[in-house]
């Protein structure tokens, strides 16, 4: 059994950082893809970053590209999630995901990932 755990979020002024953490546990994490999806109240899940099972290659969209970074140490079991110059509309509950299948895959697609953590909010004031 997989199971993902988040960690980090919270409450910071536009233009902060925080920096969230997923630890994985119970399979082989290195050989997993992993991303992170958010999801605001009343919109859908959507694509924030993902990294391969080496990190040699990554996937931003336009909206987080220079402000978010996506790393992992797979002797730790965790992949992160650095966020930079935080707007209030990067206000949501973040999620780990990660599948075995994705390893060499930095897909943006949600059903991609069959593995899921429960979620970190995260609120940008203005």
């Amino acid at each position: 059994q997989v199971q993902l755990v988040e960690s980090g979020g919270g409450l910071v002024q536009a233009g902060g950082s925080l920096r969230l953490s997923c630890i994985v546990s119970g399979r082989a994490f290195s050989g997993y893809g992993m991303a992170w999806f958010r999801q605001a109240p009343g919109k859908e899940r959507e694509f924030v970053a993902a990294i391969t099972w080496r990190g040699d290659r990554t996937n931003y969209p336009d909206s987080v590209k220079g402000r978010f970074t996506i790393s992992r140490d797979n002797a730790k079991n965790t992949v992160s999630l650095q966020m930079n110059d935080l707007k209030p509309e990067d206000t949501a509950v973040y999620y780990c995901a990660a599948d075995p299948l994705r390893r060499w895959s930095v897909t943006m697609t949600t059903n991609a990932y069959s593995y899921w953590g429960q979620g970190t909010q995260v609120t940008v004031s203005s």
